[in-house]
Formats: structure tokens, C-alpha cells, sequence
């Protein structure tokens, strides 16, 4: 940390993406950190040579990865590309933040898991990833847990926001436009409120907390996607105008995990925090957007 100044100088990688929007969004409320934010024009992860030429007059004292290829359909036809960002990116990024000793805050997933588990994962289960984007990212917390030393693996899940491509986004757009919606039922997990993880992230580094390793942060209770959609549909007062039909039989490309449920006591043990039931969570989220 830069005790001489008191300020915090903090990298955002993958800025463009949902949560780093999220971050950006609230970088005001802390004074005391200095956050540079990099979209991939600006520092191509997966690029060794450019990682080191971004880092080489730079000091951070943290960085939060928020870079990532997330289309998991998409991942099983072009798992190369998913591994060069997911894994080799983030290769890149665990070397240069050991070399320059820089803590790095990374985000990863619940499809790290199988879903065969009937209750809530704990970090100290061992992930079986189902498909390539899961696999990608297991890969990624691998090579970070082998290289470096200072470092903070977030696994959350279902990430929606008002920025980007998501569930709460496509189900109020096709609100406006559709008479009826089929929904699974198959899968459950926990719809996370990015703005939820992006001020978390930023209390993890203003409190200067050192209890490295692997965490799961979501939002509370559980959901199916058709539990998640008659909510979005609920609190944005189009549930009695939309014909909600429910499907166990959705057909992807990607396996996904059933169940992906993620245990928060390792965080609420380490970091006493007051997390939001989802429903809360997502009343909000549409209140401060409308």
C-alpha cells in the first residue's frame, strides 16, 4: 500500500464489463483509492508483452480483474478463445501482480462446480467444471493459486446489473415487446446484484484486509430462472401483463450446473458483512434505475 500519500492506487481491468461499470459507478464514495480503469483496447490481458509493457512505469497497489469471456454458449464452440482470457490472461495478470507486488482481486464462478451438490458449496469443495467456460475459469484460479501470493479469488454467481448483457436486462426488454415467456426451472442458484460485489470489492481494499485465498459472494436465498424472471417481471410492474410459463427442458449448447448454490460463511466469518436477500437486492437495483 502507498502509506506515504494514504492513497490507494487501484487497476480495473475488463473495465467495460458489467462490474467494472458498477465500480465506476461508485469510485466517489472512496476518496481514498485512485482507480485507473482499462478496457481490453486499453491492456489486452492476453497479451504477456503488453501486460508488461502496461505495468512497467505503473505501481498498483491493487488489481481487480474484471476481465473475462463470459458467453458460455458461445465457449463451447470456441473454447480457445475462452481459455486465452480466462485462463492465459489471467496467467499474465497473477505473474506481473507477484513481480510488482500487487494484490489481485479476481472474479470467478459458481460454474466451477458440477451442481450435483444438494447444498450450498463451500470453497473448500473441488470444483468439476461441466463445461468449457467453467473449465476456463477453473484454470485461471489455478494459475493464480500457483504464482502468486497476495491474492483474492471472488466466486459469485448469476451477475446482473443495469450495465451490459444479463437476465434483469433481457427480461425487462423482452417485457416490452413479448406476450409470453418460457422460463427454466432446471437450474437453481442466487442472482447476484453486481453493484452489491463492486462495493464489497472496494470495502475488501479500503479496509486493508490480508485474509488471502478463495471466497463465494452472492446475494441470499435461492432462485430458479424462472423465480428470478417473475421477480424482475414483479418489481417492474409487468407481471400481470406477461404470460410467465415455466420449462425444465431449455435446450443450450453448454452443460450448466443444477445447483450452484454458494456458501457465504468463509465471508461472513472473515469480513462480518451485512449481505442482501436477492429479492431486496434487486428492489433496489430497479428503484435507483427507473
Amino acid at each position: 500500500m502507498n502509506t506515504s500519500s494514504n492513497i490507494i492506487n487501484v487497476l480495473v481491468t475488463g473495465s467495460g464489463g458489467q462490474l467494472g461499470q458498477c465500480i465506476d459507478k461508485i469510485k466517489n464514495e472512496y476518496p481514498k483509492l485512485t482507480l485507473f480503469f482499462a478496457n481490453s483496447t486499453i491492456l489486452d490481458i492476453t497479451k504477456k508483452d503488453r501486460v508488461s509493457d502496461f505495468f512497467e512505469n505503473k505501481s498498483f497497489d491493487f488489481v481487480i480483474n474484471c476481465a473475462a469471456y463470459t458467453n458460455v454458449e458461445q465457449a463451447e464452440k470456441e473454447p480457445d478463445k475462452a481459455f486465452l482470457v480466462n485462463a492465459e490472461g489471467v496467467k499474465n495478470l497473477a505473474f506481473i501482480c507477484e513481480e510488482k507486488r500487487s494484490t489481485l482481486i479476481h472474479i470467478s464462478t459458481d460454474y466451477i462446480f458440477d451442481g450435483e451438490k444438494k447444498m450450498p458449496y463451500t470453497e473448500e469443495d473441488i470444483p468439476n467444471p461441466i463445461n468449457e467456460y467453467g473449465k476456463s475459469k477453473l484454470a485461471g484460479e489455478q494459475s493464480i493459486q500457483q504464482i502468486a501470493e497476495k491474492y483474492f479469488i471472488i466466486r459469485t454467481s448469476w451477475l446482473y446489473s443495469e450495465f451490459g448483457h444479463n437476465f434483469f436486462k433481457t427480461i425487462l426488454k423482452k417485457s416490452e415487446t413479448e406476450k409470453q415467456l418460457t422460463i427454466v426451472t432446471s437450474e437453481m442458484g442466487t442472482p447476484t446484484n453486481a453493484n452489491d460485489l463492486a462495493k464489497f470489492v472496494l470495502d475488501l481494499i479500503i479496509n486493508n484486509n490480508q485474509k488471502y485465498g478463495i471466497y463465494h459472494f452472492s446475494n441470499l436465498s435461492e432462485a430458479t430462472w424462472y423465480d428470478f424472471a417473475k421477480e424482475i417481471l414483479r418489481v417492474s410492474g409487468k407481471l400481470d401483463t406477461i404470460i410467465l410459463k415455466k420449462t425444465d427442458n431449455y435446450p443450450t449448447f453448454a452443460r450448466r450446473p443444477k445447483y450452484s448454490i454458494l456458501s457465504k460463511q468463509k465471508l461472513n466469518s472473515a469480513f462480518d458483512l451485512d449481505i442482501l436477500d436477492w429479492k431486496n437486492s434487486l428492489i433496489n437495483l430497479y428503484s435507483s434505475i427507473r
